[in-house]
């Protein structure tokens, strides 16, 4: 059974699918590789976990770059340029990397190893056909009609003729991105089926380098380099979507161009996709809720954006990654009725990912702004929002477990052929998360009261696929893995009273470093070293106290370590 795509990083917020919240990054592919057997798909997911890796650094790279020419509240230029990269985001998860690519790489994987690759590649015509059309005819009536369109996704810009202005521009920029994206994700599907990764794995990384290439040398100049990283968008995808077509071809894939076809195949993925697009699109709603709020207040959508994107880190590392590896071993256990397999393989997958993603969130709930401010705080990014943007991230990062844990809980659902049970609770949490946002926006709490809603929404999520599994008495954890998670939050307890007190201490390390580099000729980079000390000094806390609480034991990490070497 293949697995489902891998949602990129900068898909909107969403407690149902937890994502990048805004920016068009695609630091992930859309379909992870193809279950093998043994070292092949250990080989396969560790090459799409290095490639994911230096894809999410050279993101990173770019957000930082960005930040720094763009700013936040300082100008129109940020949350223009963040506007110009969530709308066609509203899309993306349905055409791209989203419902129909999910549906699209099974159908294609089974007709290649049942009917060869001529009539797989027929349907792959059509079907790629078939989504380049309609992504092309939503982008054009979306640039037709981007000065209305803007009235109703960003309220607030009304207020701002300049924001609003800027805003119109950049998206009918950017949005022809979109049907660039959905050739690259089904293309990238047809290598994964073909056994092919490294392509479809790298092409993520074009988009990061070609924005830094366009941003560096706007750096001082906010419209300059907001049109230059709108206009890089669009550049970079047309390369993704040329690279994907070559390697596709390169693979042997007998893929054409040709007329829009609804075959039967054709079809019978559009049905397939029909309840994944039901949730992708209700997801939506919370989009549309969280745009409108932050527009209200200048900078709110790059400090949301801003604060999703560090906290996505954690998450895109840990829990896709676990979710890839676990889906096809859980799909085999489940299909030769080996329950005890089913609940090792579950037991594995949740202590390992807690045991990755507690220490990540109490760092980033034990020093929010330290976080902020040593790695965005320059240029036209000033104090007030950092601070603005480290509430945020503290609200994201009570959040990040719940994250994993549906990307854990979820494959226990896929693998038993049930995709209508977490749309239904992924229905929920979107109502949950309209609710609490409007509300605690509205309360006080403003753009940091959008990410205690994500937060929320997301626990709502785990809470029920973890109950319902509980019920159907298809997962429970087992006392040991209860009790490894019980050390592993001490563990992560103790990380974060150290990098808290350290955080609150900065004066006295960072004083002496901006003394010494002061005397060099350097007038920054105190700040970045005393984060990078705090970090280290928080994780050797953390694998200490794990060791000393056997929440870890040395015969795992050589286990671990001999898997890898495998």
């Amino acid at each position: 059974m293949s697995q489902p795509p891998r949602p990129t990083d900068d898909t909107p917020i969403d407690p149902a699918l937890p994502s990048m919240a805004s920016s068009i990054d695609n630091d992930r592919p859309a379909t992870g590789p193809k279950p093998g057997k043994g070292g092949g798909m250990m080989r396969n997911s560790a090459i799409f976990s290095s490639l994911t890796l230096v894809s999410r650094l050279a993101g990173f790279a770019r957000d930082v770059v960005i930040s720094a020419a763009l700013g936040a509240s300082a100008g129109p230029a940020a949350d223009a340029y963040n506007t110009a990269l969530n709308f066609p985001n509203l899309f993306r998860r349905i055409f791209a990397e989203g419902a129909f690519a999910a549906a699209f790489v099974p159908a294609y994987s089974k007709t290649l190893e049942t009917e060869g690759a001529e009539v797989a590649d027929k349907i792959a015509t059509d079907a790629l056909a078939t989504v380049a059309a309609a992504t092309v005819i939503l982008t054009l009536i979306a640039q037709l009609t981007m000065p209305w369109l803007m009235t109703v996704i960003n309220i607030g810009f009304l207020d701002d003729p300049a924001r609003f202005k800027l805003a119109v521009i950049l998206t009918q920029i950017t949005m022809p991105y979109l049907p660039c994206m959905a050739v690259a994700a089904l293309l990238s599907g047809v290598l994964n089926a073909r056994g092919r990764f490294i392509v479809s794995g790298a092409y993520p990384i074009l988009l990061n380098l070609i924005m830094l290439a366009a941003v560096i040398p706007a750096q001082g100049d906010q419209l300059g380099a907001a049109y230059a990283a709108s206009w890089a968008v669009l550049v970079a995808g047309v390369a993704q979507a040329g690279l994907c077509w070559w390697a596709a071809r390169k693979a042997g894939a007998n893929i054409r161009l040709a007329w829009p076809r609804l075959s039967a195949p054709v079809k019978a993925i559009i049905i397939t996709a029909v309840p994944a697009a039901i949730g992708n699109s209700a997801t939506q709603i919370n989009v549309f809720i969280s745009g409108n709020l932050s527009s209200f207040v200048a900078g709110g959508r790059t400090w949301l954006a801003t604060a999703d994107r560090l906290y996505q880190l954690p998450l895109g590392l840990v829990g896709v990654a676990i979710g890839i590896a676990l889906l096809p071993r859980l799909s085999r256990a489940v299909a030769s009725e080996d329950h005890g397999q089913q609940q090792a393989s579950m037991d594995e997958a949740v202590t390992l990912s807690m045991a990755l993603t507690l220490p990540a969130a109490a760092a980033l709930m034990a020093m929010p702004y330290f976080l902020i401010d040593a790695l965005f705080t320059r240029g036209a990014f000033l104090q007030i929002d950092a601070v603005n943007t480290a509430r945020a991230l503290f609200q994201f990062g009570w959040g990040v477990p719940a994250f994993v844990l549906i990307r854990i809980l979820a494959p226990a659902y896929f693998a038993r052929r049930d995709t209508r049970t977490p749309m239904l609770f992924a229905l929920v949490s979107v109502a949950v998360n309209a609710t609490l946002a409007i509300a605690l926006f509205n309360l006080g709490m403003g753009v940091s009261g959008i990410a205690a809603a994500v937060s929320a929404a997301a626990w709502t999520n785990a809470g029920l696929l973890g109950l319902t599994l509980w019920r159907r008495d298809h997962y429970r954890p087992g006392t040991a893995a209860l009790s490894r998670l019980v050390r592993i939050g001490l563990s992560s307890a103790g990380l974060a009273v150290v990098v808290g007190l350290a955080a609150s201490a900065r004066p006295l390390f960072e004083a002496p470093v901006a003394g010494t580099l002061a005397r060099i000729g350097l007038d920054h980079g105190a700040k970045e070293m005393g984060l990078v000390l705090v970090t280290l000094v928080g994780g050797l806390t953390y694998v200490a106290l794990a060791f000393a609480t056997r929440a870890l034991t040395v015969a795992e990490v050589k286990t671990l370590l001999g898997r890898s070497r495998r």
